[in-house]
């Protein structure tokens, strides 16, 4: 690979870890060995940039990004829980995604009113706290019952106050296997005037295997998110994500 440098940093210099390397060095973290800690930040440096480079039509320096970047690597550093079934970048880009937010979020153009930033501060702080408390993402509703605020009002506070983004922007990647914000949207829009393209979409569903139509039949009829149903079937989102597009890719040749 080249020599590529992002904010002052030569990427050909950082350290590259296999995922058994990076569990090791985990486990040596968390029992305290500080050359472990560093070895496996400057490894992860990556996950920041490609984190910053998200923002690249942001008016703020991207050094200065990547440094609030960092901040929310070493948060995820110190709450990964290393006996859960998760990799750590899938635990830290959020975290990472969020620490950089929430620098944005004072500095937007839209003018929001300062009640309004109130409540999203609230509910965004009501929602770190609820995450380390828990396995699960606290939803809408959770969250405006934990600071008590109608679930409206956390909803149009948060909407406020963050920036608009593309439905095709990648929230996870993982080599070949990447999700665009759109794979994480579920459809409950129902239209009672396509009863034709239904019974034409009824008979292609036949031609689905049985294991591709639990998937499709959770994702597309109740509504399910891709994370919802990797749980509820056990297996990984990239897995659900490989399910779902060859049934789609079925219906497809169905239907034509």
């Amino acid at each position: 690979m080249g020599r590529v440098t992002i904010c002052g940093i030569d990427t050909s210099a950082l350290p590259k870890l296999n995922s058994k390397e990076c569990d090791a060095l985990l486990k040596k973290i968390k029992a305290g060995d500080k050359e472990a800690r560093d070895l496996f930040l400057r490894a992860n440096m990556r996950l920041v940039l490609s984190c910053v480079g998200r923002f690249s039509k942001s008016q703020e320096s991207a050094d200065d990004l990547f440094q609030v970047g960092m901040v929310g690597l070493l948060k995820a550093l110190e709450n990964f829980d290393i006996s859960l079934d998760v990799r750590f970048s899938t635990y830290a880009v959020p975290m990472i995604l969020g620490e950089i937010r929430r620098v944005l979020r004072d500095r937007t153009s839209i003018k929001v009113s300062r009640s309004m930033r109130d409540t999203a501060y609230k509910a965004l702080k009501a929602r770190e706290r609820m995450i380390e408390n828990s396995v699960n993402e606290p939803n809408m509703l959770e969250i405006a019952e934990e600071i008590g605020i109608p679930i409206s009002e956390v909803a149009c506070a948060l909407d406020a106050v963050s920036e608009p983004i593309s439905f095709y922007e990648p929230v996870y990647s993982d080599g070949e296997e990447s999700l665009a914000l759109l794979d994480q949207l579920a459809d409950k829009k129902e239209n009672s005037d396509n009863w034709s393209e239904k019974i034409s979409l009824y008979e292609a569903l036949k031609e689905v295997p049985e294991r591709e139509l639990e998937v499709i039949k959770m994702r597309y009829f109740d509504g399910r998110t891709q994370i919802e149903i990797s749980q509820e079937v056990g297996i990984s989102q990239a897995q659900v994500s490989r399910l779902e597009k060859s049934a789609l890719e079925r219906i497809r040749t169905a239907l034509a």
